[in-house]
């Protein structure tokens, strides 16, 4: 996995797709085909092996179909699963307006990283360990969910306004992209439908890009108030009724 930067003009039409195959190097490993080999062993301890290859068979992909392509385009957030070199995970969750989450092609997609806690959890898995899990779920209208595993390739906001020419710029200077994440889509399939809540959306100020601790959600699981000393003014507590208490 490579930190990218600027790439340099090459041409009209079909530049961008061609530095997209130069900046993504798949590095696939394993037997080919769907199914890791602890997935096909458990399949062969329980039992589940026809049900299984029905699965791979009527349902995942390894490239986004027209339907996918749509339905990706049209989130506004994703849960993201990354490991690094020795096997820690991590998962975090992406969110912005329906499109963040640009579709250069059917083996391409990307999302922007804001500015956040500084820790870099993901993009640092993926410096080690470019294999990535994408969850996209609709919990308001369809009640459908979209796996999207793939290689990331971290790459900067002047290399991704080469790879996407069409690239809106942010109206909230907080939804600044400070990396993109451009990942080369090896595997695509299904969530069902039959557990997922259907939610109800409504209207909140969302503070991108905000250091104050008081819309990120400051000490809200109690962390630094365990710690002697490390309690501050404007620190959010949880309380019974389920509503956010702020303390002065």
């Amino acid at each position: 996995m490579t930190i990218t930067g600027r790439t340099r003009r090459s041409g009209p039409a079909g530049r961008a797709a061609r530095v997209v195959r130069a900046v993504l190097a798949p590095n696939r490993g394993g037997a080919p085909g769907p199914g890791t080999p602890g997935e096909r062993e458990l399949q062969r301890r329980l039992g589940t092996r026809d049900r299984a290859d029905r699965f791979y068979q009527d349902q995942v992909s390894d490239r986004l179909t027209a339907e996918m392509k749509e339905f990706v385009a049209r989130m506004e957030m994703a849960f993201v699963a990354t490991a690094g070199r020795s096997g820690e995970c991590d998962c975090s969750f992406r969110a912005g307006p329906p499109g963040f989450i640009r579709v250069l092609d059917c083996r391409t997609i990307a999302y922007p990283d804001y500015r956040g806690n500084g820790v870099m959890a993901s993009l640092g898995n993926m410096t080690e360990n470019p294999h990535v899990g994408l969850l996209l779920i609709d919990f308001t209208r369809d009640l459908i969910g979209l796996h999207v595993n793939g290689e990331a390739t971290v790459v900067s906001p002047a290399g991704m306004a080469e790879l996407d020419l069409d690239l809106p710029e942010p109206e909230n200077g907080g939804r600044r992209p400070v990396q993109w994440v451009l990942i080369h889509v090896t595997e695509a399939y299904v969530h069902c439908s039959k557990h997922i809540p259907k939610l109800v959306p409504q209207s909140r100020v969302r503070h991108w890009g905000t250091d104050n601790p008081r819309h990120k959600g400051a000490d809200y699981f109690g962390v630094a108030a365990a710690r002697p000393g490390q309690t501050q003014p404007g620190q959010i507590q949880p309380v019974h009724t389920g509503v956010l208490q702020v303390l002065s």
